[in-house]
């Protein structure tokens, strides 16, 4: 007979999360360095996509950002922040990210007890999706996460800042 085997959700999660938005950040950084060695505007990198019918880069930074604090909020049982998604400039980025850096690392360990059986229900304006923490959090949230940080990364390699596989794992 086997025992059931338990995971702390809180470091399944926050590790994970505060590790892709630090990386996230030194990418941004990089990328506003090229930008102005190149004489870039912030504007162009901050539109700029992989395809016409993708998000560009600003909103993979910004549903990164949402996607960090809608884990901390819902496995750590406290209030999702609502941000404006208006981020216009590099410095306007990193503020965002900066900010639910600070958001997620506020989130006390002691609320995730207990979350990986918690309800969450996800409205979106087409459909709603139910989870149990621990579904959300590794088949949703996570993998959800980390296709805009790639997709924010390709978006900046393709547009030609020098980036490599350590600046995402952060190495």
């Amino acid at each position: 007979m086997s025992e059931a085997v338990q995971i702390d959700m809180y470091k399944a999660s926050v590790p994970v999360v505060l590790n892709a938005l630090t990386n996230l950040k030194a990418i941004l950084s990089k990328a506003e360095a090229w930008a102005a060695e190149k004489n870039i505007k912030d504007a162009t990198v901050l539109n700029a996509r992989l395809a016409l019918d993708m998000l560009p880069f600003s909103k993979q930074i910004q549903l990164v950002s949402d996607t960090a604090k809608g884990v901390a909020a819902r496995l750590g049982g406290v209030e999702n922040p609502s941000y404006a998604d208006d981020e216009a400039s590099f410095a306007e980025l990193h503020e965002r990210l900066q900010k639910t850096i600070d958001f997620v690392k506020s989130v006390d360990a002691t609320g995730f007890a207990g979350s990986e059986s918690r309800d969450i229900v996800l409205k979106f304006p087409s459909r709603t999706i139910e989870f149990k923490g621990l579904d959300y959090l590794t088949g949703f949230a996570i993998p959800n996460m980390f296709f805009h940080v790639t997709t924010a990364y390709a978006i900046l390699r393709h547009s030609g800042v020098p980036l490599g596989k350590a600046d995402y794992l952060g190495g």
